[in-house]
């Protein structure tokens, strides 16, 4: 069977979106509570509901056939928390560097 180019970049994707979504619960999980709201941001519970269940998703979900939709609906919920959550928290925790 040969596969096209689609099912390759969706491979390597599906591949780094589990550890990416690992990566994003275990974050949310070690996060003091109170950073969530000092960073007006949902709470620890919601965020660690999301991702955690993002990543379940991820690893049952592949990105072909009927499941895409929730395969990719769960990587954009981790990508959200990494792209938006993470860095309001870091700053919150740490200050700002200048």
């Amino acid at each position: 069977m040969t596969y096209g180019l689609d099912y390759w970049i969706l491979f390597a994707i599906w591949c780094a979106g589990m550890p990416v979504g690992a990566f994003a619960f275990l974050h949310a999980l070690v996060q003091r509570a109170d950073a969530y709201t000092a960073a007006d941001r949902m709470t620890k519970l919601a965020w660690s509901l999301i991702t955690g269940g993002g990543l379940v998703a991820l690893f049952l979900f592949r990105p072909q056939g009927s499941t895409f939709i929730l395969w990719m609906a769960a990587l954009v919920a981790v990508l959200v928390y990494i792209v938006d959550v993470r860095p309001k928290l870091n700053e919150v925790q740490r200050g700002n560097r200048w």
